[in-house]
């Protein structure tokens, strides 16, 4: 005979309510804005590299304390969250990087503009060890990766508006008052987040019966406060499986971000300073386009594959390995000579990239108590980031001394063969950690 709970869930399959997609809008309208945020200096790269004498290894150098500052950020708010609980943890984080992202008006050196990149690079840092902490907290685990592909699109929604929003907006305020204006999307959404979001379903009186039961069906996890929490984090393989994954494909995100719209100038002859033609605009924002496509199928494709009755960890590291062989075309993106195919290809590259991560950012649910969810997001970020500060130095070289982008083009197709070949070494089973 069924239990009531069993019965509760069953029913909640049925009638299940639906404000926990809601929820997903929040964390999809704040990735976006992080990521116009994040993205204005590379769209703004030729003005500013013209005002203020930039070499590109001062703009790599710029790049480089931006994800240092992520690095320390991404440890101490996936503690912060872990402690406080999303709703205040994301609150800190979109404070002071909406504040870092203002002062970027008021800015004349690039020393100056070094530290307010270095002050968003704190604040933004936030962004997702909150997001995954409540995505964790708020979808049982067949939805999870589904839900952290929606809100992961942000981002590729962020980087499509940042070339319209600077369109719109330079030429009638100034790339200055342009930085004072996007602040305000920041302060909006803080107060909906306020209002709204609740750290547990249970205690939000939008969440029916069925909704609640529908989303605590898994098996829970002890809420306890665990002593030296992070050096039994460190000393499990499967903190490291995820950390290793962003070591080798955060870089290459951060390729796409920072280093995309002057190769398409360089390479094509687009405008981008003056944005005389659409060309460039529909160009960039093709790719991220594209690259949204990825985010959300390569979520909707683990969490289909174990309907299916597939195991967690063989459909997760099937996602990835398909996604990864998605890449591969990008190695020859300089060979193409063509300017659409070369965005077609290097938007398939970026959609494959998005369904990677989003697979691997349920990595840390799958495998760790909710509790520590924060945490190894919070390591597996800095990782990633430290990752990032290499390529970027990496990538100021090459094209100071050899000029081209075929090198930084190779490595990116490579790097997802070795995040899956690390994640599958160090766990081949993406067994539950004992960290207790």
């Amino acid at each position: 005979m069924a239990s009531k709970g069993e019965a509760a869930v069953s029913g909640a399959v049925s009638r299940v309510g639906r404000y926990r997609w809601v929820i997903v809008g929040l964390l999809f309208a704040a990735t976006a804005i992080n990521y116009v945020d994040r993205q204005m200096i590379a769209v703004l790269k030729p003005d500013l590299s013209k005002e203020l004498g930039w070499s590109e290894t001062d703009y790599a150098n710029i790049v480089f304390y931006f994800q240092a500052a992520y690095a320390i950020g991404y440890l101490a708010f996936g503690k912060i969250v872990d402690a406080i609980g999303a709703r205040f943890g994301y609150a800190i984080a979109v404070v002071i990087w909406t504040i870092a992202h203002v002062a970027h008006g008021g800015v004349h050196s690039v020393m100056q503009f070094t530290l307010a990149r270095f002050g968003l690079g704190i604040g933004e840092s936030g962004n997702f060890p909150a997001g995954v902490k409540t995505v964790a907290d708020w979808f049982p685990a067949k939805e999870r990766a589904f839900a952290v592909g929606l809100f992961n699109a942000g981002s590729n929604v962020g980087a499509i508006l940042t070339p319209l929003l600077i369109w719109a907006m330079v030429p009638a305020f100034g790339w200055r008052m342009t930085f004072v204006i996007t602040g305000v999307f920041g302060i909006v959404w803080l107060i909906a987040w306020l209002a709204i979001f609740r750290d547990k379903p249970a205690d939000h009186p939008k969440v029916g019966a069925t909704e609640l039961a529908y989303i605590t069906q898994d098996p829970a996890d002890p809420e306890v406060k665990v002593k030296n929490l992070w050096g039994k984090l460190l000393r499990t393989r499967e903190t490291w499986a995820f950390a290793l994954g962003k070591f080798f494909i955060d870089p290459i995100w951060w390729f796409y971000l920072f280093w995309l719209p002057s190769w398409l100038g360089k390479e094509y002859g687009l405008n981008l300073t003056s944005w005389d033609t659409p060309t460039a605009a529909i160009a960039l924002g093709a790719i991220y386009l594209i690259s949204d496509v990825g985010s959300i199928a390569g979520g909707w494709l683990s969490g289909k594959l174990m309907s299916t009755g597939m195991s967690v960890n063989k459909a997760r590291k099937l996602t990835m390995l398909i996604s990864a062989c998605f890449v591969l075309p990008v190695v020859f993106t300089t060979f193409y000579g063509n300017l659409w195919i070369s965005v077609f290809v290097v938007g398939v590259a970026a959609a494959a990239h998005q369904s990677f991560s989003a697979t691997l950012y349920t990595i840390p649910s799958d495998t760790v108590p909710r509790f520590a969810v924060g945490s190894v997001i919070g390591i597996g970020g800095t990782v990633g980031a430290v990752g990032g500060m290499v390529f970027s130095k990496y990538a100021g070289y090459v094209l100071d001394v050899i000029g081209s982008y075929a090198p930084l083009f190779i490595v990116a197709g490579a790097a997802y063969f070795l995040a899956l070949l690390s994640i599958h070494l160090l766990s081949p089973r993406l067994e539950r950690a004992d960290v207790a």
